[in-house]
């Protein structure tokens, strides 16, 4: 008799934690996650806009179903971390996202852009870092809206997480690009990344202003890295260009001090800054550790390590995808993605994201 009773109490807690584990799945970690950034998160902002950064063709998004607008063969970093969070679906770019759907969060982002205003311009059509956030201001409306009051919105919306990741654009397609941009005669580099941070902190205050709490800053990755300036500026399309990646880690480390400025400043903001550029280097170094064999030449593309431009329409890509870093000249591939948002949201070393992770910041 002992044992049946046993055996039926087995059941039932086996069958609570079923139970447990799939409402745990089914509930997000925060209520929503707002996104701000360019062409390495957006996610079909600019199929619309009248710009050549645009990826609505194949071969972007052949491990995703087809193409969406997203720069890469599959998921974007912004994915992954949403897949970390619960959410049980991808978050809606700001160009679709419509009603009830704002509610789990919107995704502002938009290539080309940048934090200054002209930076990208000669893509044409972007949205910059100030329109994304005039975008937000407006969801912010609708939010009110929809919960019914200023209240409950701004209880609401300073539970959910934002994602903000700006001005790897600003180096590339404007500070070095003398032939458009006239940024590199008037700034030096430490010029500028001041320059920049003040604009930034313009707009993340704006964000903490209409109910951003719990924010998360990821730094620039290694620029001088990418295929397309190995193709264009390293003797052996190897060697890192180290004058690009030097002025991004002044930048980072500008970053970086605004999260502590505004947390210090702000006492319920929740500010952390992501190492992007720390996670690549760690990647460049022990590539096998990570599964990939390639990381200086894009899986499709033109030229010298596939990093003339982005991949043509149609253009047939590497087969071997998940060992490659770069999909194309300037952004990962999905496993790339992979690395740095599961750093991002559970930090393997100390300075992978400060003060805290990701997963950490959805528990505050």
């Amino acid at each position: 008799m002992m044992n049946k009773m046993w055996a039926v109490c087995v059941v039932v807690v086996l069958a609570l934690n079923l139970w447990c584990n799939i409402g745990a799945r089914a509930a997000p970690q925060v209520p929503c996650y707002f996104i701000f950034g360019d062409s390495l998160v957006d996610n079909g902002n600019n199929n619309q806009l009248q710009s050549l950064a645009r990826a609505d063709y194949l071969p972007y998004g052949i491990d995703f179903g087809g193409p969406t607008g997203r720069f890469s063969n599959g998921k974007t970093t912004v994915d992954v971390v949403a897949e970390l969070l619960g959410f049980d679906d991808y978050i809606p770019p700001y160009a679709t996202a419509r009603g009830q759907d704002i509610l789990k969060g919107v995704n502002f982002a938009s290539a080309a852009a940048g934090i200054r205003e002209e930076t990208g311009r000669q893509l044409g059509g972007r949205i910059t870092f100030s329109g994304q956030v005039k975008n937000y201001q407006n969801v912010v409306s609708q939010v009110v809206n929809l919960l019914g009051d200023e209240d409950q919105a701004a209880n609401y919306l300073g539970k959910c997480i934002y994602s903000v990741g700006l001005g790897s654009n600003d180096y590339l397609n404007n500070y070095f690009m003398p032939q458009f941009y006239s940024t590199g005669n008037q700034f030096t580099t430490e010029e500028y990344a001041t320059s920049l941070i003040q604009d930034y902190s313009q707009q993340l205050r704006i964000l903490y202003n209409y109910g951003a709490r719990k924010i998360v800053l990821f730094g620039i990755g290694q620029i001088g890295c990418s295929p397309n300036e190995l193709a264009q500026n390293s003797p052996d399309g190897a060697s890192c260009v180290e004058k690009i990646n030097s002025a991004n880690q002044i930048f980072n480390s500008k970053l970086k001090a605004l999260a502590n400025e505004f947390n210090t400043n702000l006492s319920d903001a929740r500010v952390i800054f992501v190492d992007s550029y720390g996670i690549f280097q760690d990647i460049i170094t022990s590539p096998a550790q990570y599964g990939f064999r390639v990381t200086n030449a894009g899986c499709c593309g033109v030229g010298r390590n596939n990093g003339q431009i982005t991949c043509l329409p149609l253009q047939t890509p590497c087969q071997n995808r998940n060992e490659y870093l770069f999909w194309d000249a300037f952004h990962p591939t999905e496993a790339g993605n992979k690395v740095v948002a599961g750093r991002a949201y559970s930090a393997v070393r100390a300075s992978d994201a400060y003060p805290v992770d990701i997963r950490r910041l959805a528990l505050l």
